[in-house]
């Protein structure tokens, strides 16, 4: 690989990194606005509208699509890199927060105290609860995706794509709403029905990213002339 292909591959690392921290950032941001999307009409799972989920949720499935695009064409330890990265990004996103929140309105601030308070004052439990689900799950998520990888020879890739995202997603919902239900941030008879509709949510657009995994993978073994299973090295 020419010096030119390599900072090229290192600038795409670099913004698919960015995306990611920023997906992963402003889910955390935004979790206290639920939805219900209703694609099966009145459908309920333990008396809960089957998709009565936060609006955090939606940017959360890109993290996964991104760390198994980097998974598949900058390896394991560049995708376990960007995971660290957001977590030190979520970190100091709500030090930042907890500062602004500290700091007292003017009278003449287009927002007050209790108002600020009231849509970010539960980010940091939020994001607690968020970055131990997230941790677990996306380590779990690259650990399943390599271990597919290496069994298939680098074939399949529908197969460590799905496999890795189904089982780290469902560690992910129950650790997040399980934390936030402890944490008082929602009451427990809200759990099964937010860990089902969530799960169920996760894998709907995890089988929908497939075939957007399949287009940048060709798209970049295209560019980079990598052969099935070929990584490109950073380091």
């Amino acid at each position: 690989m020419t010096q030119k292909d390599k900072k090229a591959a290192f600038s795409i690392y670099l913004y698919l990194g960015a995306m990611f921290i920023t997906s992963l950032v402003v889910s955390n941001l935004i979790f206290q606005k639920f939805f219900f999307w209703k694609p099966f009409g009145d459908v309920t799972v333990f008396g809960a509208p089957l998709f009565e989920i936060s609006v955090g949720i939606l940017p959360y499935p890109i993290t996964f699509l991104i760390t198994d695009l980097i998974s598949e064409i900058f390896g394991k330890k560049k995708a376990n890199q960007v995971v660290t990265a957001g977590i030190f990004a979520s970190v100091f996103s709500m030090l930042i927060i907890f500062v602004a929140n500290v700091v007292p309105a003017i009278p003449d601030s287009g927002i007050n105290d209790e108002i600020f308070t009231k849509v970010f004052g539960l980010s940091p439990l939020g994001v607690l609860a968020s970055m131990l689900a997230y941790l677990f799950a996306q380590y779990i998520d690259i650990s399943i995706y390599h271990f597919w990888k290496r069994l298939t020879n680098g074939r399949m890739l529908w197969l460590r794509n799905n496999f890795s995202t189904f089982s780290s997603q469902l560690v992910d919902t129950l650790t997040v709403v399980g934390l936030l239900c402890v944490f008082g941030v929602l009451p427990w008879d809200k759990f099964y029905g937010l860990v089902i509709s969530g799960f169920i949510f996760k894998i709907f657009i995890a089988a929908l990213d497939t075939p957007l995994l399949y287009l940048f993978v060709y798209l970049l073994r295209k560019r980079f002339n990598l052969k099935i299973g070929e990584e490109i090295p950073l380091d």
